[in-house]
């Protein structure tokens, strides 16, 4: 059939006024439509060319990139970056250790990060997601319970990365979970009881099957408000777990240990070589089992790893220095309003000192820049003002005024 008179698509043969567009070249013209049609074969072809996970061992970030890219955002915790580093790197290889045909099995080596409020271990994970070509997902552990009580099940932790993957299996398979607040499920007490600890040894032997790796049927949707859901099988042998907590007073415990095993004169001369002010950096496994978790979970963490304690001077870096830093965040967001927004010397060593008198770590700095321009956040706006600086007067008057000294 001769085709009427006007532009019409080279594919479906549709004219220019059936579809909404239609874009033209040199010797065709192609539909909105089929300009779709073609974008998602071209998607699903170039999907499949691609190896089973996506990278090759010279696409691999080697370890000091990988730090490299957390120092931009992270400021100190030298040991920590490294640490993760390493073990993500490692995660890479372990994922292409079926391409090399060899009968040498790489085992994973899941983390577990010690550190205080504030000191940056979900922002490492947070982080180290943006550098990662494999799905990821942070979750909480203070909200899982054993199966049949009130929270989430264990499986929960699957349907997120399963989320995350957009239910792709075999990506899912081949992810990072980060688990927050693992100490949250210590086991309470080492007195028997005739009630069951539902959200902390319970949770912790729930998550051995986890982290040991095993297939677990996972309820995409989450079990309980869906119970008629078909589950999918997931296998978690190739999944690394990083799990961190603040294990608040665990530095008594370290504190009690470092001091049993000194005796006599040379025990005495080890005891002042020990940095008081930082015990996590002697944290043992022995440590993590007096406060509470399980010896069979301890053994399925086999990294452990710290994090400093931040000082005034890591406070003032984190201040300004990352690539998005606070005073960064609110400056952009006054930009936005066409506003130049500055912060004196002064004003920022006032800040720092106040969170360093709160010990809230880098939230602090967070909560109390927040409190000294929340005000100019409201006025601003409707005013007209090309700039703004913040002085240190300006930032005591704030926090006077909101009860914060």
């Amino acid at each position: 059939m001769a085709k009427q008179n006007g532009q019409y698509c080279s594919f479906c043969g549709r004219s220019e006024n059936e579809v909404a567009m239609l874009m033209t070249g040199l010797s065709g013209n192609i539909c909105n439509e089929c300009a779709e049609s073609a974008h998602e074969m071209v998607r699903e072809t170039l999907k499949k060319r691609k190896s089973k996970f996506g990278l090759s061992m010279a696409d691999l970030p080697k370890p000091q990139d990988i730090k490299a890219f957390l120092d931009q955002y992270v400021i100190g915790q030298d040991s920590a970056k490294k640490s993760l580093s390493v073990v993500v790197y490692n995660h890479y290889k372990r994922l292409l250790q079926k391409d090399m045909g060899d009968e040498v099995e790489i085992e994973k080596s899941n983390v577990i990060m010690v550190g205080s409020t504030g000191t940056g271990k979900t922002l490492l994970a947070r982080t180290i997601a943006k550098k990662l070509h494999v799905p990821f997902t942070i979750v909480d552990a203070t909200v899982l319970t054993e199966a049949g009580y009130v929270g989430e099940d264990i499986e929960s932790i699957l349907t997120r990365l399963l989320q995350v993957a957009d239910y792709d299996v075999e990506a899912a398979e081949r992810g990072i979970v980060f688990i927050d607040e693992i100490d949250k499920i210590a086991r309470k007490g080492d007195n028997p009881s005739i009630t069951r600890d539902v959200s902390g040894e319970g949770v912790q032997q729930g998550l051995l099957k986890l982290l040991e790796g095993s297939v677990v049927n996972v309820p995409p949707q989450g079990g309980r408000k869906h119970p008629e859901q078909k589950l999918i099988a997931v296998n978690t042998q190739n999944i690394l777990f990083i799990c961190g907590g603040a294990f608040d007073g665990i530095e008594k415990r370290i504190a009690n240990r470092l001091n049993t095993k000194t005796v006599g004169y040379s025990a005495s001369k080890e005891v002042q070589k020990i940095d008081r002010e930082n015990l996590l950096q002697y944290i043992a496994p022995q440590d993590l089992k007096s406060f509470g978790l399980i010896p069979e979970i301890i053994g399925r963490l086999p990294i452990l790893t710290y994090l400093d304690p931040l000082d005034r001077d890591a406070l003032r870096r984190i201040l300004v220095e990352p690539k998005n830093s606070i005073i960064k965040q609110y400056i952009k967001l006054f930009a936005m309003d066409g506003v130049a927004l500055s912060f004196t010397n002064e004003a920022l060593d006032y800040i720092v000192d106040k969170a360093v008198e709160y010990k809230l770590g880098a939230r602090g700095l967070r909560s109390l820049t927040e409190s000294v321009i929340m005000d100019f956040m409201y006025t601003i706006p409707s005013q007209e003002t090309d700039k703004l600086e913040i002085t240190r007067d300006i930032v005591a008057g704030k926090l006077d005024k909101n009860k914060m000294m």
